[in-house]
């Protein structure tokens, strides 16, 4: 954990050994704030505490906005969800014997949020039993603190990360939120130009949030870091020569500079204009965008390949555009591993 930390560069955060349960590792948080230097030293103590679950990733700043604030009021808050299944409750003998009416009831979900005096006191008094066996927060700062919490409607990706197949879902997405934003980067030549802007319209109609630059405005990190901090991890670097990767290589350059694929990986596809009178070598064109994509890749930046026949004739310039567009749009979707380093053709 002092490794991911340090690797992404948090500077406010304390680390506190877990217990061998829920309740008890949530416990030791608390007591960190209360000077046990054997868990953690230099914290101040709180107003509010806020408790959530790694297994549900997804928390917007919203929602640990509203629990917050809804706990300086109550004293104790959390976030809740309708029930989607009714529950059931079965005899001794596995047939059943009763059931709740759902709409009566809801899920307990995280975050929540206390008021630290309450939810430290409740711990404090709360049993070994409740310790090694409790589940719910908010129920033992109602037993042992008497606060009843505020329940909040929560958003529905709270759900949580419970079954394998659920990282499949995680992972779908994490995959779409970061492939709502793609920066198009070209240079001043007429071909590139030509090629930026059909790109640009098309892929209106795949990507949410589409911008096109001029090389020349993202010549240093600060540059780029200033088109990632609108979550864009996604770039199109359009090159003129069909074999020069120029553009590409220092566009890269600067990606690993800023640090950009820190949190999530990002994506480059490398587009290449061939010219109906150039004659250049397929296999070198294909190994010079392989070898830079190995480089590009242990600073987690996947660069793909994509290589546009340039014509003058402009329904089959169109035509080459939108292909392209769609490919482009597929490759940041996706973004497949076993593709990196190759060169697909429009």
């Amino acid at each position: 954990m002092k490794n991911i930390v340090h690797r992404y560069g948090h500077k406010r955060v304390t680390l506190v050994e877990g217990g061998v349960t829920r309740h008890r590792s949530i416990f030791n948080g608390l007591k960190a704030f209360m000077g046990d230097h054997t868990l953690g030293a230099g914290l101040q103590t709180p107003e509010v505490v806020i408790i959530h679950d790694a297994v549900r990733p997804f928390v917007n700043e919203e929602t640990l906005l509203q629990v917050t604030n809804a706990a300086r009021q109550y004293g104790a808050a959390g976030a809740v969800r309708p029930l989607v299944s009714t529950v059931i409750a079965p005899s001794s003998d596995g047939c059943l014997d009763h059931s709740l009416e759902r709409a009566k009831h809801r899920a307990s979900e995280m975050p929540q949020a206390f008021l630290f005096d309450v939810i430290y006191k409740a711990y404090l008094q709360c049993s070994d039993y409740d310790l090694d066996f409790g589940t719910e927060c908010l129920h033992l700062a109602l037993a042992y603190s008497k606060t009843r919490a505020r329940l909040l409607e929560g958003p529905p990706d709270l759900w949580k990360v419970t079954y394998k197949r659920d990282l499949y879902t995680a992972e779908a997405i994490i995959k779409d939120r970061i492939s709502k934003h793609l920066c198009i980067i070209t240079n001043i030549k007429e071909e590139a130009v030509q090629i930026g802007f059909r790109l640009h319209e098309h892929l209106k109609s795949h990507v949410k949030n589409v911008k096109a630059i001029s090389s020349s405005m993202c010549k240093t990190v600060q540059d780029v870091q200033n088109i990632h901090q609108g979550q864009c991890y996604n770039y199109v670097c359009i090159n003129v020569k069909d074999c020069d990767l120029e553009e590409s290589r220092k566009l890269m350059d600067l990606l690993q500079a800023a640090h950009v694929g820190a949190y999530y990986p990002s994506v480059v596809v490398s587009v290449h204009l061939a010219f109906p009178d150039q004659c250049g070598s397929d296999i070198q064109k294909q190994r010079k965008i392989r070898d830079l994509a190995k480089e590009a890749q242990k600073s987690d930046v996947f660069l793909y390949g994509l290589m546009i026949n340039f014509s003058q004739e402009e329904s089959q310039l169109e035509e080459g555009a939108r292909q392209a567009a769609a490919i482009i749009a597929a490759l940041i979707t996706d973004r497949n591993p076993a593709l990196i380093g190759q060169v697909m053709v429009v």
